[in-house]
C-alpha cells in the first residue's frame, strides 16, 4: 500500500518537475512591462529578465531610478516614469508601451509597485493611513491592469502580481495585510476570466526579505509616527512599555530578513517564461515552513499562536 503511495507521489513530482521546465519559444521578442522598477525585486528583475533576452520595458517612479537602471543594462531595456496612483500617469505609461510593443503585443506584466505604509496597532491610525496605501498596492495595480489588458490579450500573455504571506495570514495591522488580500481576490477572478483567452495569471507570495520597503529602520519609524499621531485614550490603552516593547521587537527582526532577493525573482521569472507556470509561488522558507502551513489551519489554532506571539497592551484584559 505505502510502496503504491510512494510510487504515485514520485511519479507526479517527476511529471510535474519536468512540465515546469519546459521555456517558452522565442523569448527575445517578448515585451514584458514592470512596474516598481526603482530598487527591490522589479529592479533585480528588470536586470536579470535583461540579460535572458527579453525586452523589458520598466517602469520607475523617479528620474534618478531609471537613469540608473537604464546604465546598468542593455539597450534592449526601456525605461518610463510611473506613477501607479494617478490615473493619468498610466494612460500615458500605456501609450508608450504601445508605440514599443507595436502589432506584438505584451507578453508580460509584472505589478511589482507597492509600499508598507504603518504597521501599527489598528486603534492608532488613520482613514488616510490605509487608503496611502490601498491606493498604490490594490488600486494602482488594478488600474495598470486593466489599461494593458487589450496589449496583452493580444499576446496571449502573462500576469504577475505580487502579493504577500501576510496576504494569507495577517500579522500586523494596518493597509498592507488588507492590500494584499485584495491582490489575492484580484487575481483569482482575472485567473477564471483570463483562462477563456489563453491568457495566465500568477500570484507570488514573497516571506520576510530585505527591500528598501522592508527594513527595520522603516518599520520602528512608521510605528513611531503611529504613535504620535495616536489619540491620548489609545496612548493610555497600550501603554510607554507596549511602544518600547513593540520597537524592540522589530528592532530584532532585522537579522531574520533573507536579502537573498532572487528566490523572489526566480518565480517571477518561471512565471513569464515557463510554458505551465504555475498559480502560486510562494518564495521563502519562511513562506514555504510556516506561513503556508499556517493558511491552512483552523482560525481557532492560528489565533492562538499569533496571539501568543503578541505584546499585550497595558490595560488589556
Amino acid at each position: 500500500m505505502w510502496l503504491y503511495l510512494v510510487a504515485v507521489v514520485s511519479m507526479y513530482q517527476l511529471v510535474r518537475w519536468y512540465r515546469e521546465r519546459q521555456v517558452v519559444d522565442q523569448l527575445q521578442d517578448k515585451y514584458v512591462f514592470i512596474t516598481g522598477c526603482d530598487s527591490g525585486f522589479g529592479n533585480l528583475l528588470a536586470r536579470q529578465l535583461d540579460a535572458k533576452g527579453l525586452r523589458v520595458l520598466a517602469a520607475c517612479q523617479t528620474e534618478k531610478g531609471a537613469k540608473e537602471l537604464k546604465a546598468e543594462t542593455s539597450e534592449r531595456l526601456n525605461t518610463v516614469i510611473l506613477d501607479v496612483t494617478k490615473s493619468e500617469s498610466i494612460a500615458a505609461a500605456t501609450q508608450w508601451v504601445k508605440e514599443h510593443t507595436g502589432d506584438r503585443g505584451l507578453w508580460g506584466l509584472v505589478n511589482n509597485a507597492g509600499i508598507s505604509g504603518m504597521m501599527a496597532p489598528i486603534e492608532w491610525l488613520t482613514r488616510q493611513n490605509f487608503m496611502e496605501v490601498l491606493d498604490v498596492n490594490l488600486l494602482g495595480m488594478i488600474d495598470v491592469t486593466l489599461n494593458l489588458l487589450p496589449l496583452l490579450r493580444k499576446a496571449q500573455g502573462r500576469v504577475v502580481n505580487v502579493s504577500s504571506v501576510i496576504g494569507r495570514v495577517p500579522l500586523v495591522a494596518g493597509g498592507y495585510c488588507i492590500s494584499k488580500f485584495g491582490v489575492e481576490a484580484f487575481s483569482d477572478s482575472l485567473r477564471r476570466e483570463l483562462s477563456f483567452f489563453g491568457m495566465k495569471v500568477a500570484i507570488i507570495e514573497p516571506g520576510y526579505f530585505k527591500t528598501s520597503m522592508g527594513n527595520t529602520e522603516k518599520f520602528c519609524q512608521d510605528f513611531q509616527n503611529a504613535w504620535n499621531q495616536a489619540s491620548p485614550e489609545a496612548r493610555n490603552t497600550y501603554g510607554e512599555k507596549f511602544l518600547t516593547s513593540s520597537m524592540k521587537a522589530l528592532q530584532m527582526v532585522e537579522p531574520k530578513l533573507s536579502s537573498n532577493l532572487s528566490l523572489v525573482t526566480g518565480c517571477m521569472e518561471h512565471a513569464l517564461t515557463s510554458c505551465h507556470p504555475r498559480t502560486r509561488y510562494s518564495a521563502g522558507w519562511d513562506a514555504k515552513l510556516i506561513f503556508l502551513p499556517l493558511s491552512y489551519m483552523p482560525t481557532f489554532l492560528v489565533d492562538a499562536i499569533i496571539r501568543w506571539n503578541m505584546l499585550r497592551p497595558a490595560k488589556a484584559l
